[in-house]
C-alpha cells in the first residue's frame, strides 16, 4: 500500500503542475460545460417566454369568403394579413418564409358552409421549422373552437340539445410536482455530470502508459523495485483523485447556476440544493474507479499519446450511451437496470431531481455493481502491466 500511495502522490503532484491536465480536469470540464448548459437552458426558457408573448400573425388568402371566421380569429387576438394566394403561391410563401402560416379559404367554402357540409380550409406551414409548430397548434385550437360553436348553434336551430354531442367529460388531472416537471428541462444534467467527471481523468489515464512509453520512461519505471501492478494502481488512484475533483466542481457549479435559470417561469422548481448536490456526488463516486480503470486499459493498448487521445475520446461516450437509450426508450428504474453502470447513476440523479425516493435495494445494487466492475477492471489493468508487449 505504501508503494501505491507513493506513486499516487508523485502522479498527483506532477499533474497539478501540468497546465493541460489542470485546465481540462479542473477548469474546462467542470466549469465551462455546466456554464454552457445553464446558458443554453436559460436561452431556451427566455425564447419560450418571448414566443408566448408574441402576437399570432396569420396570412389569410381570400378572407372575403369567410368574414365571420376572420372576425372570430381577430377576437382571439390573431393578427390577420390579407393576401391573394392560390395553392401554389401559398406553398411558395411558406417555403420562402414570407409567412410562417397561410390559411387559404377555397372558392367552394361559402357554398359548402351554407349547405351545412364540412367546409374545407387549407392551412399551410413548414413542419421542419420548430418554432412554427406552436403557432400551428394555436390556429388549429381556435378553428376547432369556432367549429364547435357552429355545431352547437346548428343543433339549437334544429331543436336539439348540444350536450348530446358530449357523452364524455374528460378532466385532466396532473399529478406531477414542480420538482418532477423540472426533469423535462434538466434531463441532460446526468450526462453532463458523468462526462465532465470522465474528462477530469482523461490525460492522467493517457499518461499512465502511452505518455510514459512515448517519453521513454516506461521501461525504467518498470525496473523499479516495486510490483508492477502497484505502479498502475497508484496511477489509477491519481486518475480517480482528479476525476473526483472534477465531479465535485461540476456538481457544485451546477448547484449554483441552476438557481438563476428561471425554471419557475415554466411552473418548475429546481430541487438541487447543497444536500442534493452531496447526494449526487456520492451516487456518482462509484463510477470514478470504473472510468479510471477503463480509460487506463484502453490507453495501455495504444502506441502513442495521439492514438490514446483518439480512442479515449470515443471511450468517453461509452458510459453515456445508456443515458441516450434511457431517454429514447423512456426507461424507468427497475432492479435489473440498476445493475447497469452509468444508467443506474442516471436513475439515481433523476430521482433526486424529482424528489422521489428509490428503494435502498436499488441504491445498493447500483453502488455494488458499479464498484465491483471498477475493481475488476482495475485488476485487469494491473495484469496488463505484466505484459512485455507493453514496452513495444
Amino acid at each position: 500500500m505504501g508503494a501505491i500511495l507513493t506513486v499516487f502522490s508523485k502522479e498527483f503532484r506532477e499533474n497539478l503542475r501540468d497546465r493541460r491536465t489542470l485546465f481540462t480536469a479542473l477548469i474546462f470540464g467542470p466549469l465551462f460545460t455546466p456554464l454552457l448548459f445553464a446558458v443554453v437552458l436559460n436561452l431556451m426558457i427566455q425564447r419560450g417566454g418571448a414566443q408566448s408573448d408574441e402576437p399570432l400573425v396569420l396570412a389569410v388568402a381570400h378572407a372575403e369568403r369567410a368574414p365571420n371566421l376572420v372576425r372570430h380569429l381577430r377576437t382571439y387576438g390573431v393578427t390577420i394579413s390579407d393576401v391573394r394566394y392560390d395553392d401554389a403561391a401559398a406553398r411558395a410563401a411558406v417555403q420562402n418564409q414570407r409567412h410562417k402560416l397561410v390559411l387559404l379559404i377555397p372558392e367552394s367554402f361559402p357554398e359548402q358552409f351554407e349547405a351545412g357540409r364540412p367546409a374545407s380550409l387549407m392551412l399551410y406551414s413548414d413542419a421542419s421549422e420548430n418554432f412554427a409548430e406552436r403557432d400551428v397548434r394555436r390556429v388549429k385550437a381556435i378553428l376547432a373552437q369556432y367549429s364547435s360553436t357552429l355545431v352547437r348553434l346548428r343543433m339549437v336551430a334544429r331543436g336539439l340539445d348540444p350536450m348530446v354531442l358530449a357523452p364524455l367529460a374528460v378532466h385532466d388531472v396532473d399529478v406531477s410536482t414542480p420538482a418532477s416537471r423540472s426533469v423535462v428541462a434538466l434531463g441532460a444534467m446526468s450526462y453532463i455530470i458523468l462526462l465532465t467527471m470522465l474528462m477530469g481523468g482523461l490525460y492522467l489515464a493517457i499518461d499512465a502508459t502511452a505518455g510514459e512509453r512515448e517519453r521513454g520512461s516506461l521501461e525504467p519505471l518498470l525496473t523499479a523495485p516495486v510490483r508492477r501492478e502497484h505502479l498502475i494502481y497508484g496511477k489509477i488512484l491519481a486518475t480517480c483523485a482528479f476525476m473526483t475533483l472534477s465531479l465535485v466542481l461540476s456538481v457544485s457549479v451546477l448547484s449554483v447556476l441552476l438557481r438563476f435559470i428561471g425554471l419557475e417561469a415554466l411552473g418548475m422548481s429546481v430541487n438541487f440544493g447543497p444536500l442534493i448536490a452531496v447526494k449526487v456526488i456520492l451516487f456518482c463516486l462509484p463510477m470514478v474507479p470504473l472510468g479510471a480503470s477503463l480509460m487506463t486499459i484502453v490507453a495501455a493498448f495504444t502506441r502513442s499519446y495521439r492514438e490514446a487521445q483518439t480512442y479515449l475520446g470515443l471511450v468517453l461516450l461509452v458510459p453515456t450511451l445508456p443515458l441516450m437509450f434511457a431517454g429514447a426508450l423512456g426507461l424507468r428504474p427497475t432492479l435489473p437496470l440498476m445493475a447497469a453502470p452509468s444508467l443506474s447513476q442516471h436513475f439515481l440523479i433523476t430521482s433526486l431531481l424529482r424528489d422521489e425516493a428509490l428503494p435502498l435495494s436499488y441504491v445498493a445494487l447500483s453502488v455494488g455493481a458499479t464498484l465491483g466492475l471498477g475493481l475488476v477492471l482495475a485488476a485487469f489493468a494491473g495484469r496488463l502491466y505484466h505484459r512485455e508487449a507493453l514496452l513495444g
